[in-house]
């Protein structure tokens, strides 16, 4: 992944909110937006948006810059990109796990006794 973009852990964690990902859905159709004007979009105060704004940006999904007396948001697409690519490794890792028949493959765990742990 080349540089450490994303770190799935906190890209879920940012992404199950959906505050936050109606506020990257927002940044997407924009070349930059401050707290204050995404606020205005939506019923929560700029306080409530930068946190979730430091949030993001901690999850590496946006990046921010300063022009002039405001600090402008920006999506990150190559955070998410590199998530995606990680959530498709898994798939295809486990796709060819189920192509696998029973017992070919299998990783010498101990056989199921009927017994429930």
């Amino acid at each position: 992944m080349g540089e450490a973009f994303a770190d799935p852990d906190r890209v879920f964690a940012a992404l199950a909110d959906a505050r936050r990902r109606e506020l990257l859905e927002l940044l997407a159709g924009r070349a930059g937006a401050s707290a204050g004007g995404l606020a205005a979009l939506l019923p929560v105060s700029r306080q409530a948006v930068a946190q979730h704004l430091a949030v993001l940006e901690e999850a590496r999904l946006v990046t921010r810059r300063r022009a002039g007396r405001q600090v402008l948001f920006a999506v990150r697409p190559e955070g998410l990109t590199a998530t995606a690519g990680w959530l498709a490794a898994r798939a295809a890792a486990w796709e060819h796990q189920a192509a696998v028949p029973p017992g070919a493959d299998s990783p010498n765990f101990p056989a199921d006794q009927g017994k429930d742990t």
